[in-house]
């Protein structure tokens, strides 16, 4: 059996998610997490043979418990089930160790055959991502340059960009500074905007 724990912050996706993997035979949900933090802690307990997250959640999100899971050697492979159907996304996941990325609108039956092909050692691609990804550039954006232009996304002032990640306000403007640089942007704004479109943050 494919022992799966399963990451979702909505409760009703997180539900039909376990109950459509529990429709595979060969396949059992060993635990199931509303939270990135929980999730991480799920896998460092139960050591299932893969993670089924999706991205944007509280505490952790599921790129950031792939990267987590790098250098602890975990043998957990981490598939991701998103909303997010963006390269620039898919690209983020492949970087930080992800073995798998599915839409949500995917047909029910590929979600079992990702997590089996996963669980085997293989990858399982979104097919309409496959080819896109190849034509995405390159994040240029470290990841405080991304944190802060997630939250200026968000409509954060700089005051508040500085408390939530724990950086001065002057470090703050350099981060968007050279971000702004990066992308060629005029304003925190367009290259928040620019950075969104591409899957960056």
């Amino acid at each position: 059996m494919i022992r799966v724990v399963v990451a979702e912050d909505q409760g009703l996706v997180l539900r039909a998610l376990v109950a459509l993997i529990e429709l595979a035979g060969d396949i059992v949900v060993v635990g199931s997490a509303s939270n990135g933090s929980e999730a991480l802690s799920m896998v460092d307990d139960l050591k299932p043979d893969v993670l089924v997250s999706d991205i944007e959640m509280p505490g952790l999100s599921g790129l950031e418990i792939a990267e987590a899971l790098a250098p602890r050697k975990s043998n957990t492979r981490v598939l991701i089930v998103t909303t997010f159907g963006r390269a620039g996304y898919l690209r983020r996941a492949l970087d930080a160790g992800v073995r798998g990325y599915l839409l949500k609108d995917s047909p029910d039956d590929v979600l079992a055959h990702a997590i089996r092909v996963i669980a085997a050692g293989g990858r399982a691609i979104a097919p309409d991502l496959r080819d896109a990804i190849w034509d995405t550039p390159v994040d240029p954006l470290n990841a405080r340059e991304r944190a802060v232009l997630s939250h200026a996304d968000k409509g954060a002032s700089t005051a508040e960009m500085a408390r939530a990640l724990s950086l001065t306000p002057g470090t703050v403007r350099n981060y968007l500074s050279e971000a702004l640089q990066k992308l060629g942007a005029r304003n925190r704004v367009e290259a928040a905007r620019i950075a969104r479109e591409n899957g960056w943050i």
